[in-house]
């Protein structure tokens, strides 16, 4: 496949549009943020990076917490309204109706109609230029009933999640395969011949 050089950039795709809350000083916020990951397994943590002009940057620096959301298909209008507004002038929670609960761990609140909230509490800040990352301890998860079955299992595919490439949203649909499929043993059928 021939390739055409670009000068480095921030073009890894497709990435989660999170939607992240945050409280200080008796305000809450919500804001969309993309650049988000995991980035260790034991203890859990996990990142976000913020411009130190947005308005929940400063909220967050302050309280050292913030709680991230996953984005379903019903979720996206009102993902990307929160990526354009700025909290310090409008009410994002009323303007895009959405319903606050009461964290677990937390004293911002969470988003009723995510069906996947992080709890994170701030370990470490670290300029990176246009961003600052606030690496943070995952305090605790918060999951929509609806998704655990009997036996304990989660069951994200049933959440109509959404992923974001390049300027344009995207809801995740068919499974094209599990972890580790690439080398699982093929099963025998079990018939005789």
């Amino acid at each position: 496949m021939a390739k055409i050089k670009w000068r480095g950039g921030a073009m890894l795709s497709p990435v989660p549009p999170t939607m992240v809350t945050c409280s200080c000083g008796g305000k809450d916020n919500v804001f969309t943020v993309a650049w988000t990951g995991i980035t260790n397994t034991i203890p859990p943590k996990t990142y976000i990076s913020v411009r130190p002009s947005r308005h929940s940057h400063g909220m967050i620096r302050e309280s050292g917490e913030f709680a991230i959301h996953l984005t379903t298909a019903e979720l996206v209008r009102a993902a990307d309204f929160c990526g354009v507004h700025t909290g310090a002038k409008i009410d994002k929670f009323e303007r895009c109706h959405l319903e606050k609960e009461a964290a677990s761990e937390l004293s911002c609140p969470i988003l009723a109609a995510s069906p996947l909230v992080l709890e994170c509490r701030v370990t470490d800040m670290i300029s990176l230029g246009s961003h600052d990352m606030f690496l943070a301890d995952i305090v605790a998860i918060d999951v929509d009933e609806s998704l655990v079955d009997a036996a304990g299992k989660l069951h994200l595919e049933r959440a109509g999640l959404v992923a974001y490439a390049h300027g344009d949203y995207f809801e995740l649909g068919r499974r094209i395969g599990t972890f580790g499929y690439s080398v699982a043993k093929k099963k025998k059928s079990g018939k005789k011949k």
